[in-house]
């Protein structure tokens, strides 16, 4: 996989997009640190493409709230837990609503 800054993005982008087809994935970085992907799709294959996207990001969310679940330890919570702080905010935004503002 190719990586690019995104000064050379800026100053090489016809080579870029001239090259993308045979790359098929480009990593953008800044600061040498990766920013963006730019990946090769077609008409036909754009909806696909952006729904396999959001499929992965959709899990990369989910496993970031399980580690943060973890450093929380609101990973050992039970139902009855849950169902407790859930009736707490409940009750406090009823609270909040109710005072002026």
């Amino acid at each position: 996989m190719k990586f690019l800054s995104v000064s050379d993005l800026s100053t090489e982008s016809a080579e870029v997009w001239k090259g993308l087809t045979a790359e098929r994935d480009v990593v953008v970085t800044s600061n040498g640190l990766p920013i963006a992907i730019l990946s090769t799709v077609t008409e036909a294959t754009l909806d696909e493409t952006l729904a396999a996207l959001r499929r992965a990001r959709a899990v990369a969310a989910v496993s970031e709230l399980q580690r943060r679940s973890v450093q929380l330890g609101t990973d050992a919570m039970t139902s009855a837990d849950i169902d407790a702080e859930v009736a707490a905010v409940r009750r406090d935004r009823r609270q909040q609503s109710k005072s002026p503002q």
